[in-house]
């Protein structure tokens, strides 16, 4: 069982849109730690909430069309209250509201977002985003080592 869970979601044949996605595979391949897991998705599903349910703390590394592109932001979330709508997209606080409802789990969490340039179609990051990814693979190592106490997750 993972204390941390990252979550690295979007679609990498959209260019910018991937960068979650790219992200989490890059620290896939890097994590050195049976206490962090990290799941590259193309979208936040249901069954998410079960993996989450385990984890003390989760990261969810996504892009966003809000800011400046290139602009990193990393903000602590809460589970949503009330009912989900399912569509084929659902937010990180919809995916804590379904652990918290399914399983009573209340772990801590943050999205970790970069604004995007270029969402059509592509399989590269724009300059602006592909820049600020060792800036995001960093924000995500210093919160696993805040939790574990030592970093997992290698450069």
């Amino acid at each position: 069982m993972a204390r941390v869970l990252i979550i690295g979601y979007g679609n990498p044949l959209r260019s910018d849109d991937g960068l979650g996605w790219y992200a989490a595979v890059q620290l896939f391949r890097s994590s050195a730690s049976r206490d962090v897991e990290v799941l590259p998705c193309h979208q936040l599903t249901p069954d998410l909430a079960e993996p989450v349910s385990h984890a003390d703390t989760v990261m969810f590394l996504d892009s966003t069309h809000e800011g400046t592109p290139g602009e990193l932001r990393c903000r602590e979330i809460q589970a949503a209250e009330g009912t989900p709508s399912f569509t084929h997209h659902l937010s990180p606080q919809v995916v804590l509201g379904l652990s918290r409802d399914l399983y009573g789990a209340f772990p801590h969490a943050w999205l970790l977002t970069v604004c995007g340039k270029c969402f059509e179609p592509g399989e590269s990051l724009s300059e602006e985003v592909a820049g600020r990814l060792p800036d995001l693979k960093e924000r995500v190592r210093a919160v696993t080592t805040e939790t574990l106490g030592m970093c997992p997750i290698a450069g």
